[in-house]
């Protein structure tokens, strides 16, 4: 019995194989089985189109940051050096500022100076005329002869000498 059973299944399954081939499963699954195979071939043929795309994207983005590092780097250089030069151009402006400030501040001294010795001079020919004038009158009035005393004066000086 086990004999007919599994006769029966081995028959019924190859009667089955046979009606899928009378019928053309085998054409249909191999040919989903192809178009399944193609999709998945494209599929991947676009998946590394896409990545190809992607990383040449990706290199001109690296590209471009390079790019700018270097032009910020220029720029920063550019301004450093901007910087260094209108430090020096300020250096030498508050010198020469200092230098005419010393110039004025010299010439004014000197000015001062001058002033004060003219006011000095005129104060002792002011003083020395007042001690003349006391001088004289009080050697008129008290009968000096002037005259005599310098003659006798210049007598005695050349005599000496």
């Amino acid at each position: 019995m086990e004999l007919d059973a599994e006769l029966f299944v081995a028959a019924g399954f190859a009667l089955f194989l046979g009606v899928l081939i009378k019928v053309g499963a085998h054409s249909k699954l191999f040919g989903a089985l192809d178009a399944r195979s193609n999709r998945i071939k494209n599929e991947l043929a676009e998946a590394q189109k896409l990545r190809s795309e992607a990383e040449a994207l990706l290199a001109s983005f690296e590209q471009k940051r390079k790019d700018a590092e270097a032009e910020a780097a220029a720029i920063v250089a550019q301004a450093k050096s901007e910087a260094e030069m209108i430090a020096v151009e300020a250096r030498k402006r508050l010198e020469e500022f200092v230098a005419r400030g010393d110039k004025q501040i010299r010439d004014k001294i000197g000015q001062a100076e001058a002033q004060a010795v003219a006011e000095v001079r005129s104060a002792a020919a002011d003083s020395a005329t007042r001690l003349a004038e006391a001088v004289l009158r009080s050697g008129v009035a008290g009968g000096k002869d002037f005259v005599a005393d310098g003659s006798a004066n210049c007598g005695r000086l050349r005599t000496e000498n």
